[in-house]
């Protein structure tokens, strides 16, 4: 099988390579079967270029800066590029990044980057999908406009890029420093040194607040003529420049075929840093070996998990699950990044900088997303990195004095979002037997994001907890979103007991246990859905179950009450119970997966419809596993096959909605495997519907007392979708649901599959 991906042509070029070959004779790596355009057409919102895992940079090619679709950078309906630039988001329903765009190009020296109906008229260049190339770790297009070859590598800190020229007395690559995602550049600076390094650094604003980024850069050959500009003037010559829209270029003569390449090293701290990680982790010009290391270490992280097909019942089918599975585990292991540099130095939240010791400091825990199954999944097979990403949470408590709620990126609060969810990834942490950090500390600050507001930060804390404390709820005419901000901070106060119990806590447990049944109070019995309620004890009224609101009248996050009303997943007999027992809620949920998909005044995160379910967003992730918990597995088995089917494929629109920085594709994971994790701190996860004849997930001896689980499905295909019997360790499963104990012990889970519901 050839490595390279080559779109529109992919999926067609790999199942015939795999029906050639015949399941029994699969000798592809798991890397072969990524297809890194997964997600960039549609609303994926994901990116093409080269990253590693958990890399702090991601080299990739930027088609456009501005709308909802280009928060990544890219999006797979363009067909001209404005450069490579070295930091992106995956899947983020919010554009910030894309700092440091390099572009080669040869003729006329053009300083802006023209537009996608002109692009002649800046340094922007056609090209087709049919000369772009797309594996882990690598990324080439062919410029049109220049007939230049440029191809991408990285390693963790830095970026390589590699451009093949044509004949030219008149060949440039220029940075620009002004470019970024749908922020503003506030300040910047670029010096050039000699003939053959620049750095430099760019201020900008976006959904973070103030991020810089320092860099520096080596060519291979020295440059012949050089210079920077300032607005529209350009200056030959000039060494260095500084202002908010700014940029350098260099000049070469160049034979046919002939190659230049750059290193950029990008660091968070100082220009000296970003030289120390460029000098440190990519010191030579072999770009071929970069590249070829960078693969092996995707090969063996998609490794931690193999996926096989041991029998040849449906060689399409089969094959759209392979590049779909590996491709989702890909974008799953992307994030959270590093933040720190090579030598452990990071600037903290008080922007200080600091030394990490005994862990690497992260950044971008996109927690209201993440905490549902991408913090789950790397907790099963990369505990490490979880253990990093909670050494890193409570540095920014010691250093900003609060936890990062909901979302942390680069080395600022942020106030998108909702919820307290720090509280559930560490917690679920915790329980999992991922405890080398220091526990006290841990529960110290869940317990004050939960009980102190500081005044005037809504980005710090829980937003209308004084409100919350006092009526039991958040009133709507108090705070926007207030029936979704009640339901996930009751689920919060649950997390927080599980932690205070363990640590042995007995009262705080007992009063946080006592809390997490304020979703209760927002449960209206005449329509059995979770409904605003004001500050004096009133429905809101006229209420639309369907509707979306925005401004004061959203008053649930992305969703509407059909949709939110089903996140109580730290008490689902007791939301059971609200909706008049199992038969009733069963109805519900029928009702919630048949009823019409039409939506009132609707956002665009809101996609992925199955009846009210939305898939494409994540507070509905967990609910089509409810039925497991009410009598009805049967239920849950086939519509998991149905968005499994439906929802995701090989293709670059085969994301129903945001990744949102891999929660989207972690499901996929999950659910592919045959079980998911409802409720994050409880350890249980839910049965659902595998796909794969085989899995064996290798674990983390350090943490875990296993190397390995493995799952087996019988009689496995499309059509037998249904669960007829499930044995774990020999021992026939009595619930639809297992402990996260029975997997890190290692063993063996058999499902037995067939074409017909089957009663547990």
């Amino acid at each position: 099988m050839n490595k390279k991906i080559k779109l529109p042509f992919c999926v067609i070029s790999l199942i015939f390579t795999v029906l050639l070959a015949g399941c029994g004779s699969d000798t592809n790596s798991p890397a072969d079967y990524v297809n890194p355009f997964i997600g960039t057409d549609y609303h994926g919102h994901t990116f093409p270029g080269a990253a590693l895992p958990a890399g702090m940079v991601q080299l990739s090619p930027d088609t456009d800066v501005q709308g909802w679709d280009w928060c990544s950078g890219y999006h797979y309906s363009d067909s001209s590029v404005m450069g490579f630039s070295h930091l992106h988001r995956s899947g983020m329903g919010a554009g910030d990044w894309g700092d440091i765009l390099l572009m080669p190009a040869t003729g006329e020296l053009k300083i802006i980057p023209g537009s996608k109906n002109n692009p002649g008229e800046g340094y922007r260049s056609r090209f087709s999908h049919n000369e772009e190339e797309a594996e882990p770790g690598y990324y080439a297009v062919t410029l049109k406009d220049y007939d230049i070859r440029a191809e991408l590598t990285v390693t963790p800190r830095t970026g390589f890029h590699r451009y093949t020229f044509p004949e030219s007395g008149s060949s440039h690559i220029i940075i620009d420093l002004k470019h970024g995602i749908r922020d503003s550049c506030t300040n910047a600076m670029v010096r050039i040194l000699n003939d053959r390094e620049i750095e430099g650094f760019r201020t900008s604003i976006g959904f973070v607040k103030s991020h810089t980024v320092y860099f520096c850069a080596e060519f291979s050959k020295p440059f012949e003529s050089y210079g920077t500009w300032k607005g529209r003037d350009i200056k030959k010559d000039s060494q260095e420049e500084s202002g908010y829209n700014i940029g350098a270029f260099v000049n070469y003569n160049t034979s046919g075929d002939e190659e230049i390449m750059v290193k950029v090293g990008i660091s968070y701290t100082s220009i000296d840093q970003a030289r120390l990680n460029l000098r440190e982790e990519n010191p030579g010009w072999n770009f071929n070996r970069v590249k070829k290391e960078a693969g092996e270490k995707w090969n063996r992280e998609l490794g931690r998990i193999k996926a096989e097909f041991i029998t040849q019942n449906d060689g399409t089918w089969n094959q759209d699950r392979l590049v779909t599975f590996y491709s989702a585990l890909y974008h799953s292991l992307l994030f959270p990044s590093i933040f720190g540099d090579s030598d452990g130095k990071y600037t903290g939240l008080d922007e200080e900088v600091h030394t990490a010791k005994g862990f690497t400091y992260h950044s971008d825990f996109s927690l209201w997303d993440t905490f549902r199954a991408e913090m789950p999944l790397l907790a099963l097979i990369k505990p490490e990195i979880i253990k990093d990403a909670i050494r890193t949470m409570l540095s920014q408590y010691e250093q900003g004095g609060w936890l990062p709620t909901p979302q942390q990126f680069g080395n600022c609060y942020t106030n998108d979002m909702i919820g307290d969810h720090p509280a559930a990834s560490i917690t679920d942490a915790y329980m999992k037997g991922i405890r080398d950090f220091d526990a006290g500390k841990a529960y110290e600050a869940v317990r004050k994001n939960a009980m102190e507001k500081p005044v005037g930060h809504r980005s710090r804390g829980r937003v209308g907890l004084e409100y919350y404390k006092r009526f039991g709820y958040i009133p709507y005419d108090k705070e926007r979103e207030s029936v979704s901000r009640t339901l996930e901070y009751a689920y919060n106060d649950w997390c927080v007991a599980q932690l205070a119990k363990a640590l042995g806590f007995t009262d705080d447990y007992k009063f946080f246990m006592d809390r997490s049944s304020c979703y209760k109070n927002l449960f209206d019995p005449s329509t059995g859905l979770a409904r605003p309620k004001d500050s004096t004890g009133k429905w809101l009224d006229p209420f639309n179950p369907t509707f979306i609101g925005q401004g004061r009248e959203r008053h649930y996050t992305e969703a509407n009450a059909w949709q939110y009303t089903w996140f109580v997943p730290h008490d689902i007999d007791g939301l059971i119970s609200l909706e008049g027992g199992p038969q009733k809620f069963i109805a519900k949920l029928d009702t919630l997966f048949t009823m019409s998909s039409e939506i009132q005044s609707t956002v665009s995160d809101v996609t992925g419809l199955i009846g009210q379910y939305a898939h494409g967003n994540e507070p509905s992730h967990h609910t089509i596993y409810l039925y497991d918990h009410a009598g009805a597995p049967w239920r849950t088995q086939e519509l998991i096959r149905h968005v499994m089917d439906n929802l995701y494929h090989s293709g670059p629109d085969g994301l129903c909605g945001n990744e949102d920085m891999g929660q989207m594709s972690a499901w996929f994971v999950f659910s592919a495997m045959g079980f998911y994790p409802v409720t994050p701190g409880n350890n249980i996860f839910s049965i659902g519907s595998p796909v794969f004849d085989r899995i064996t997930v290798s674990l983390d001896k350090k943490y875990y007392k296993a190397d390995k689980f493995i799952i087996e499905t019988r009689n496995n295909s499309k059509e037998n979708k249904y669960i007829q019997s499930v044995i774990l360790n020999g021992k026939p499963l009595e619930k639809p649901w297992f402990d996260h104990s029975e997997i890190v012990k290692g063993g063996t889970l058999i499902f037995e599959m067939g074409p017909k519901p089957k009663l547990w």
